[in-house]
């Protein structure tokens, strides 16, 4: 068995008293694997910045400027962390969403304007082409 020491004892980390936490599980049960770097950046700022419920507010703009994304990376990233149940997003509103299974509430409506995972978009295509 391997007797763990901090390496640095005078500096040892405390939980903090706002909101923000990560969930174990979302490496334990190896969430994090289907992430991009991009995607897992913006997931590590959601849950650094959201409230008590989850929620947050930064524009499109300034994710961008303090993640170093472009427009076509955020949306990417955004539509990998909804597709995999990691964050609700209704403009300009995000929600990140606890590692539960949903207790049998229907998934929110995509509108025609929703980001969409560019996979999604070819399966789609090749679907009506068939």
């Amino acid at each position: 068995m391997l007797n763990k020491r901090p390496v640095c004892p005078a500096r040892i980390r405390r939980v903090p008293r706002q909101f923000s936490w990560v969930d174990h599980r979302l490496v334990r049960e190896r969430r994090i694997d289907a992430c991009t770097h991009a995607s897992a950046a913006l997931y590590l700022f959601l849950i650094t910045v959201s409230d008590a419920q989850g929620l947050s507010y930064y524009s499109d703009a300034t994710l961008m400027k303090r993640l170093h994304m472009d427009a076509f990376t955020l949306e990417d990233s955004r539509g990998q962390l909804i597709h995999l149940g990691l964050v609700a997003f209704a403009r300009p509103i995000y929600q990140v969403l606890p590692l539960d299974p949903p207790a049998s509430e229907p998934a929110p409506k995509r509108s025609a304007g929703d980001p969409q995972l560019l996979g999604d978009v070819f399966k789609r295509i090749m679907e009506r082409s068939s």
